[in-house]
């Protein structure tokens, strides 16, 4: 994936050149995707089977003024911490994707594809179905132990003489992905878990959020995501080539290990709330590197906002698309996701 020169000057991504990056251009497009991120909270805050006014929630947010207790129950209750967790879940799947781009150097990597998602899920539903009841931070450390056993698994199978070859990795991610997805369905039929829910979970799904499951993912997800961000100029300097950085002063391996790491911390994280949402780490991260250009201390943090946008976006399309029926949005990141991995697989 050609990402150009992590230094200063202009940089050019196809055929589009992108400006320098500045610190005032860093911070006017943080300040621009926060303010479209505010106006999408609010727009899921406010739509849904029984809509609700701009008054009332400032009203319910600030605790002043008059709101009627089923709008308050409704904006506090239900749509604040399901919007909390869209906003952690699409930040975070973004940000683990943009890492696994940068460090495969391949636009086509990403949890879902690399199969990491799956091992999260395994993980996850065999907590819940074997330990339940035990702790609450069970389902988040059993879904982080298969995403990351997967991870091992696909590196190993794809390193090869003492490199990796991405290609391998991306069809070996493909290929454990598929044998992870039928071992949920066994965990599923063996247990004897409710079907309906347990299907609808792993499709993606939103309708479960609470105060308690956001605390729990949202602090080790920045955590992670902010230590990802230091290295930055890392990831830069390793888009010239292994080589190349190494010779620049760059400890890859260790980078690379330890991103590894990090990133399937993060889908593992994002997996035991959300499920299996797919294509977030592909679309964004490649539009973000689209609009903005290829140096990571921007594309970190433009990543983050914009993976938090379009899955609030997208589960506010999941709420109110079939209203009252609601759409796992899993399907809704698919249908938009799937052609775009179509197309660029087309594109090489």
């Amino acid at each position: 994936m050609g990402q150009g020169p992590p230094g200063g000057g202009q940089k050019e991504t196809g055929r589009v050149t992108h400006p320098p990056l500045t610190s005032g251009r860093t911070l006017a497009v943080v300040a621009g995707l926060t303010a479209i991120l505010l106006a999408a909270a609010l727009l899921a805050l406010s739509l849904g089977s029984v809509p609700v006014s701009m008054s009332s929630i400032a009203g319910a947010l600030t605790g002043s003024g008059t709101v009627s207790t089923p709008d308050r129950t409704i904006i506090l209750d239900i749509r604040l911490p399901r919007l909390l967790l869209a906003i952690i879940v699409g930040a975070g799947l973004s940000v683990a994707g943009l890492v696994f781009q940068a460090l495969l150097r391949n636009p086509l990597a990403e949890p879902y594809i690399l199969g990491i998602s799956s091992g999260g899920t395994v993980g996850a539903i065999l907590a819940m179905s074997l330990a339940a009841g035990s702790g609450v931070f069970t389902v988040p450390l059993a879904s982080f132990a298969g995403s990351a056993a997967v991870m091992g698994i696909v590196y190993a199978a794809a390193h090869r003489r003492g490199r990796l070859d991405t290609y391998t990795l991306l069809l070996a991610g493909v290929m454990i992905g598929a044998f992870f997805n039928a071992l949920v369905l066994l965990v599923v039929a063996v247990v004897n878990q409710e079907l309906r829910s347990a299907f609808l979970w792993l499709m993606g799904n939103l309708s479960g959020a609470s105060p308690g499951s956001v605390a729990v993912v949202s602090v080790p997800v920045i955590l992670a995501s902010l230590a990802l961000y230091t290295q930055a100029k890392g990831f830069n300097l390793i888009a010239t080539g292994e080589e190349a950085a190494m010779q620049l002063g760059v400890n890859v391996r260790l980078l690379k290990k330890s991103a590894y790491l990090l990133a399937s911390f993060i889908t593992g994280m994002v997996v035991s709330v959300s499920g299996v949402v797919g294509f977030v780490g592909l679309i964004i991260p490649h539009i973000c590197r689209m609009l903005f250009g290829p140096d990571h201390r921007l594309l970190f943090p433009a990543s983050f906002l914009a993976g938090a946008i379009f899955m609030v976006l997208a589960d506010l399309i999941s709420r109110i698309a079939l209203a009252p029926t609601e759409i796992p949005v899993g399907a809704v990141t698919a249908a938009i996701g799937a052609p775009l991995f179509v197309y660029l697989l087309r594109k090489g």
